[in-house]
């Protein structure tokens, strides 16, 4: 075993047994060996079998090493730290996903600026590719240039990765106007409970969409003699399945009506797509869109996705729960009102700059700079509804806020089946988060956070909220396999680095 590598398994058993808070003397009494031979093998200066590694992950209770592949990414905090300075907000993850599957129905070559590289993105890539679909990353990798074949091969489409994301159900859209009849594979994502995709299926077959889910898969026909013949009313205000009725009504020969549509951040941001195609869509911004279709779209087009509130919204929650002065720059205003609005009401101590235009010439963007203020519990419950309310995505990281306000909130996430309780991870970390039932819980403040090593959960805004407490935790905390993380956020270590956190990524052997 090569030197390097005896250092830095040396450096994981040191790590694992401080996190334990043990003495190099208690390993050694838990493995029958000296303190002499415990120093040694921390300093990477003792060969040591895979016998030995794995006796020691099981005095530790600590994954030391996983042979066969890389194994998943984990992170290391090191908290109780300052944030300063300043960060910009990244692209908006969702308008990403859903202009990714808005490509297709472009026969031209569509080019999506400044993308975020983030693992949902590169799962839709990969299912692109294995259709036939060309994308390349152009201008140093920071945007993206996609390129529709003129046939799709759907049936070499890459399954795990469709499995992976739950945005392949925004393929029926667009395909239902490019074939017959097609499969693809059940859609995936975060586990979040069960999600019927009937509000889909009832919008769609308005375009003469029919589907059978069977054996992992949805069988799509479509029957070419049907379409709307009145306004749809989409039975659920949802995001996906507002895009998903606009994606069919942009390449349907006529106008379409959707009503109880989502004016949402992501569903604005493909209007404005959409526009950029030729396609024109009165209403954005409300709950009635009037889409005049275009049968058949063939342009070159350039176009700039707008910034991510839900990523602004952890970033200022980064700053409130870590107790920092920290400027979150270019935060779309619109989409983040009423939450602040609620934590000026629990006393938040912020100012903004005046508003100005992002890259799409559309969306209006502020410069937000939080400062350490005292908080109290809101009087009334956090909940989320449709917007321009409080932002289904946004209600975890008020769980992380309330716990360090003084008094009880209780959060009503509604939406969901079971994020809510995985809000309660926060109890390891020394939260007081009490589960009232699946979709409530009730948070006491203040917290005195303290390091823990966990898994991290299996949903994305949850397992953030956890990193954002483990940075507010004195000591060293692990969380383990964050692949829901990367997900959603590109390069969040990194950039929480750059600003005064203390966290480093790793792998296990």
């Amino acid at each position: 075993m090569a030197d390097d590598y005896l250092v830095r398994i040396g450096k994981l058993i040191r790590d694992a047994r401080q996190h334990r808070g043990w003495t190099q003397s208690q390993l050694a009494e838990a493995l029958g060996t000296s303190q002499s031979a415990v120093n040694r093998i921390e300093r990477g200066n003792q060969n040591i079998s895979l016998e030995m590694i794995a006796r020691i992950g099981e005095a530790l209770d600590s994954e030391i090493v996983s042979l066969g592949y890389a194994g998943p990414m984990h992170l290391r905090v090191v908290g109780g730290r300052r944030l300063s300075g300043a960060i910009d907000v990244k692209t908006s993850k969702n308008a990403c996903v859903a202009l990714l599957c808005a490509s297709l129905l472009n026969e031209g070559r569509t080019v999506l600026r400044r993308v975020a590289r983030i693992e949902e993105v590169y799962r839709l890539l990969e299912v692109l590719s294995s259709i036939g679909v060309r994308t390349r990353w152009i201008n140093d990798g920071v945007d993206l240039e996609i390129v529709p074949s003129a046939e799709l091969n759907l049936a070499a489409i890459d399954a795990d990765a469709a499995r992976r994301t739950r945005s392949i159900i925004m393929f029926l859209g667009p395909l239902l106007h490019r074939m017959d009849s097609f499969k693809l594979p059940y859609a995936g994502g975060c586990d979040l409970g069960t999600r019927t995709i009937e509000p889909h299926m009832i919008a769609l077959r308005r375009f003469g969409l029919d589907i059978a889910a069977t054996e992992g898969q949805y069988h799509a026909r479509v029957d070419r003699t049907v379409s709307p013949d009145r306004p749809i009313v989409l039975t659920e205000r949802g995001d996906t399945v507002t895009e998903n009725a606009l994606l069919a009504a942009a390449r349907h020969d006529g106008i379409t009506v959707i009503r109880n549509a989502s004016s949402n951040y992501m569903v604005q941001d493909l209007c404005f797509f959409l526009e950029a195609l030729g396609v024109k869509v009165d209403g954005i911004g409300t709950t009635t869109l009037t889409v005049h279709g275009v049968p058949t779209i063939d342009v070159d087009v350039d176009y700039s996705p707008s910034e991510d509130p839900v990523e602004a919204m952890s970033l200022v929650a980064a700053a409130v729960v870590t107790e920092s002065e920290l400027t979150v720059r270019r935060v779309p205003i619109e989409f983040l009102e009423i939450e602040l609005a609620v934590l000026e009401e629990m006393g938040l101590d912020h100012d903004r700059t005046p508003e100005y235009f992002a890259d799409n010439g559309r969306t209006r963007l502020v410069d937000l700079t939080v400062r350490p203020s005292k908080l109290e519990a809101p009087i009334d419950k956090i909940h989320p509804m449709p917007f321009p309310g409080l932002n289904i995505d946004n209600v975890p990281f008020f769980a992380a806020i309330a716990a360090v306000a003084q008094g009880q909130t209780l959060i009503h996430d509604w939406v969901y089946d079971n994020r809510a309780i995985y809000l309660t991870d926060l109890n390891r970390l020394g939260g007081r988060l009490q589960l009232l039932d699946p979709h409530r819980v009730l948070v006491e403040g203040p917290t005195r956070w303290r390091a823990a090593e966990m898994m991290c959960p299996p949903a994305l805004r949850p397992a953030v909220v956890v990193l954002l407490a483990m940075m507010a935790a004195e000591g060293t905390s692990v969380l383990r396999n964050v692949y829901v993380i990367n997900r959603g956020y590109e390069d969040l270590a990194e950039r929480l680095n750059s600003i005064g956190a203390q966290i480093e990524t790793f792998r296990d052997i």
